[in-house]
């Protein structure tokens, strides 16, 4: 009777969840290890392919050019204008000036990378390496050839070079990509190794980081490798401002995506900002979609304003420090709202009871 009992079913035979399958899998470590390894095989192939799309073949697009308008013997600039929309694709927009003096004006405020005007029975073309060195070197090259072709005597004259240092006009890219990478980096260092920190207090430790990072890229750029020139206070502030704006752009997706906070501020960033900076390749010789969006991001901003602290300093523009101001009220307003979301600060002090 014994042995009958004991081998007799349990009637209510005890569940056991499965080892293995997806709820196991997604309670397990390995699924964020999983989600990581996609993630990086992707991103390694979108960062490879949007600097590849944005610098590999830098081609005319839309290229902003002054004409001061001849009072007689227009010919050899028709001839000269004909051969260039011929050789460039039609990527010459055409400004036309009454005088010299205006034109150059237009070029010191950058709205035209090029002045061109009839001198004698030929043709002159001033071009500004500081607008853009890699549309002057298109400008001039094309300007060489179509002068030899169509028997128009051309100069073309650099009115406003590049510094010693900086030859190929990358150093002000270079500094500017420090310190937005370098940006968002201190936020999400904050973050993992000051994680008790109030929302309060990493605003403050993020304003004392940029302040001190934007400091020592300018000394080191400056005083140490004598790259660039800074108008040092200006630079210094651009760069503050550009890092803080970064952090905070991270800290915004932190509140927003929590641990995944990276992959939207290194698109935004990295992927997308950087390559459409104008920094590297100036925006008339990038693809008409990066032209037209990265001025209005902050890597964009912060190298405009930038290089025109530098090269074009009578000519200053409020519109880049509007857009990283904006980009850092928009983070920070989202940033403040949903600070209950974000990892880490420290647990309020109990209230004392009275016995």
């Amino acid at each position: 009777m014994a042995d009958d009992q004991a081998q007799r079913p349990d009637p209510e035979p005890e569940r056991r969840s499965p080892r293995w399958g997806w709820g196991a899998f997604r309670r397990s470590p390995f699924f964020p290890a999983t989600v990581i390894v996609l993630i990086i095989s992707a991103g390694a192939g979108l960062f490879a392919g949007s600097y590849t799309y944005a610098f590999a073949n830098p081609t005319p697009r839309n290229i902003p050019t002054a004409v001061v308008t001849p009072d007689h013997g227009a010919a050899p600039l028709n001839r000269f204008l004909a051969g260039m929309e011929q050789a460039l694709n039609a990527s010459l927009r055409l400004h036309p000036y009454p005088s010299y003096a205006k034109a150059r004006w237009s070029l010191e405020e950058q709205r035209v990378f090029a002045v061109l005007q009839v001198r004698g029975r030929g043709v002159r073309m001033d071009v500004a390496s500081a607008a853009g060195a890699t549309v002057a070197q298109v400008l001039g090259q094309a300007a060489g050839k179509v002068g030899r072709m169509s028997g128009v005597p051309v100069t073309v004259k650099d009115v406003k070079p590049l510094q010693p240092g900086d030859p190929r006009g990358l150093a002000v890219f270079y500094i500017s990509l420090a310190a937005t990478i370098i940006g968002f980096l201190g936020a999400i260092q904050l973050s993992v190794n000051a994680s008790e920190l109030n929302p309060a207090e990493r605003i403050a430790f993020m304003i004392a980081y940029a302040l001190l990072g934007g400091f020592t890229i300018a000394v080191i750029v400056d005083q140490g490798l004598g790259a660039l020139r800074l108008p040092f206070l200006e630079s210094w502030a651009i760069l503050a401002l550009t890092m803080f704006t970064s952090g905070l752009v991270f800290s915004m997706f932190n509140v927003l995506f929590g641990r995944w906070a990276l992959i939207p501020t290194w698109g935004l960033m990295v992927l997308l900002g950087n390559p459409s900076s104008g920094g590297a390749v100036s925006w008339p010789l990038l693809p008409s979609l990066l032209g037209a969006v990265g001025r209005w991001l902050p890597p964009g901003a912060s190298v405009n304003a930038q290089h025109t602290a530098i090269y074009f300093r009578a000519h200053q523009h409020a519109f880049p420090f509007l857009v990283l101001v904006a980009w850092c009220l928009l983070s920070a307003v989202v940033f403040w709202t949903w600070r209950h979301r974000h990892p880490g600060g420290r647990p309020p002090r109990a209230t004392p009871t009275r016995c």
